[in-house]
């Protein structure tokens, strides 16, 4: 097989969302117009009250699931009647690059041999959808600290080869830091992540909502806590967003 060569494997991206009624149109519709004419199914798994999101949908031939809150039971839900042989969750205010199929068939078309391991996990590099410097600089350090812990947040779109994902039982049904824990139990089976030079555009209404240093110091001391052993349930009770996002 050469190396070089990839192969265009059926994906499946799954939007988990929460009170996002005004945004689902225009986000199933950028998946869409992003895949360079390419495929694929999108499963929107809504966990917000009355499921106010799916009665907003317009996009047709768009798989929906009803399911309870918290992204991690609203991501497996959606991955639970995915039928893609990648899974790629996306935030409901994040943007995909411009052919990113074509990125993710290559991170996962690592040829196996006894010198270098499959690649089944990834996601994408971040950027802000933001003029502001200090956003500017909050996605650069974050995209230092994702590529050198190979532990990226939900935020940068994660993908995974469909049969690893189920083989690990997907997301903890944990309230925050759901994204965190998955990835650290794929660094401890030694399962290779890639970090994709394609960058992601996310929006920056949390930061400019809560403001960008007090949002920023806040995901780190979450990180910090969380790393010093913090229950992920005592972790939501200090940061519970408004909109339901972890």
């Amino acid at each position: 097989m050469d190396p070089m060569a990839t192969s265009a494997r059926s994906i499946s991206v799954i939007i988990p969302v929460f009170g996002e009624a005004a945004i689902i149109d225009e986000t199933v519709r950028q998946v869409r117009a992003s895949t360079a004419g390419r495929p694929v199914e999108i499963v929107v798994a809504d966990g917000g009250p009355g499921h106010a999101t799916l009665k907003a949908l317009r996009e047709p031939d768009v798989v929906g699931v009803r399911c309870p809150p918290g992204r991690g039971v609203q991501m497996n839900a959606g991955a639970a009647v995915a039928q893609g042989d990648v899974l790629l969750f996306l935030h409901a205010d994040t943007r995909l690059p411009e052919g990113w199929p074509v990125a993710v068939d290559r991170a996962l078309d690592t040829v196996c041999d006894l010198a270098r391991d499959c690649v089944r996990a990834g996601a994408f590099s971040l950027a802000i959808d933001s003029p502001r410097i200090s956003l500017g600089v909050v996605a650069r350090f974050a995209n230092l600290r994702s590529r050198f812990e190979r532990v990226p947040y939900g935020d940068q779109a994660p993908f995974f080869d469909a049969g690893l994902f189920r083989e690990l039982g997907g997301f903890a049904p944990i309230p925050i830091m759901e994204d965190v824990e998955l990835f650290r139990r794929l660094k401890r089976r030694g399962e290779p992540v890639t970090i994709l030079a394609e960058r992601v555009l996310t929006s920056p209404r949390r930061w400019e909502r809560d403001g960008v240093v007090r949002r920023t110091l806040g995901n780190w001391r979450l990180r910090l806590r969380y790393a010093l052993g913090a229950a992920p349930e005592d972790l939501a009770r200090f940061y519970r967003p408004e909109d339901g996002e972890a």
